[in-house]
């Protein structure tokens, strides 16, 4: 008697389009982590500048939720503010602001950001430049007084200048010592001053797998290695790399900013590539600008050549050569 074979069941047998394979992670996962990550920062802000600093957060966020919501409904669109991601803004750029700005100063630049940064050329994964620094480049040409200048010191009534501006010499005071630099102890935006509550959140979100090590690693790493060689005032390889390190915005924005998806190059050469031009640019503007940080600039000067990068650093398609790529 023949043996019958078993025909497999047609309702098996599922045509669909690419992607054929799907990752577990979603963009609300995603966000939601790197709101996760924040919180130690943002619990060393409260600590350090006080309640007034949990306003500004909570402003900033509800600014930015706020107007993703009312700029989605009136365009048609699908509500999508639980996704996290305009949550994540807001409280990147409170973080991006000294803790006596004004509350108002906080609601604007939110929504400046998702308005015109981000909902002006499509949503999520549309923006060519990062939000969050987007507005704080806008507050900052708009409302310098309130930018720069003088910062709350923790735990006091006082103001003085921030690390770096000391350092360059573009005001006066004292710096402090290296370990007020790592624990939060010094002057500056709300969010920057902790390098231990940025550097837990970061390890944090690389552990999750969350975050390539390749974009902070290399951003980090080509600023130590420039202000050690050029930093110095006593010549070449006097600098003080670690200061660098430590003061200002550099480990906010490399661990939390220069790794956002959307602005970001897609393949590992490529986020190489594009730490080292924000970390180049950042000493070019700290050691010889007007400016004495330049960590916001960098990144939004590398977002956008992230196509290009892109472009080179794509792998090879096995037997067409890079010309025809």
């Amino acid at each position: 008697m023949e043996e019958k074979t078993a025909m497999p069941s047609l309702e098996k047998l599922v045509v669909a389009s690419s992607p054929h394979i799907r990752a577990e992670e979603t963009v609300d996962k995603l966000m939601w982590q790197v709101l996760v990550a924040l919180l130690p920062a943002a619990v060393v802000s409260v600590y350090f500048f006080g309640f007034r600093s949990l306003v500004l957060m909570a402003v900033g966020v509800a600014s930015a939720v706020l107007t993703e919501a009312l700029v989605q409904k009136a365009l048609g669109k699908e509500v999508t503010v639980a996704d996290g991601s305009a949550a994540v803004t807001g409280l990147l750029l409170a973080f991006n602001v000294p803790a006596d700005a004004p509350w108002w100063l906080v609601a604007i630049g939110a929504a400046f950001a998702i308005a015109v940064v981000k909902q002006t050329f499509g949503g999520l994964g549309a923006n060519f430049v990062n939000p969050a620094l987007a507005a704080r480049a806008f507050m900052l040409a708009a409302w310098p007084q309130h930018m720069t200048g003088k910062f709350p010191v923790p735990l006091d009534s006082v103001t003085a200048a921030t690390p770096l501006a000391i350092l360059k010499g573009t005001a006066a005071g004292t710096l402090p010592s290296h370990l007020d630099l790592f624990i939060g102890n010094v002057g500056g935006v709300l969010g920057e001053t902790s390098a231990l509550a940025l550097l837990v959140g970061g390890a944090y979100l690389i552990w999750q797998k969350v975050m390539d090590w390749r974009t902070p690693v290399s951003f980090i790493g080509t600023v130590a290695l420039l202000t050690w060689v050029f930093g110095g005032k006593g010549g070449l390889l006097t600098g003080d790399p670690l200061y660098h390190v430590l003061a200002g915005g550099l480990i906010l924005g490399a661990f939390f900013m220069a790794t956002d998806y959307v602005t970001s190059p897609i393949t590992p050469k490529g986020r190489l590539i594009f730490g080292i031009g924000c970390g180049f640019i950042t000493v070019l503007i700290r050691l010889w600008g007007g400016y004495p940080e330049g960590v916001s600039y960098s990144i939004l000067l590398m977002n956008l050549v992230v196509p290009f990068i892109d472009r080179w650093a794509v792998p090879r398609v096995y037997g067409v050569s890079r010309a025809r790529a």
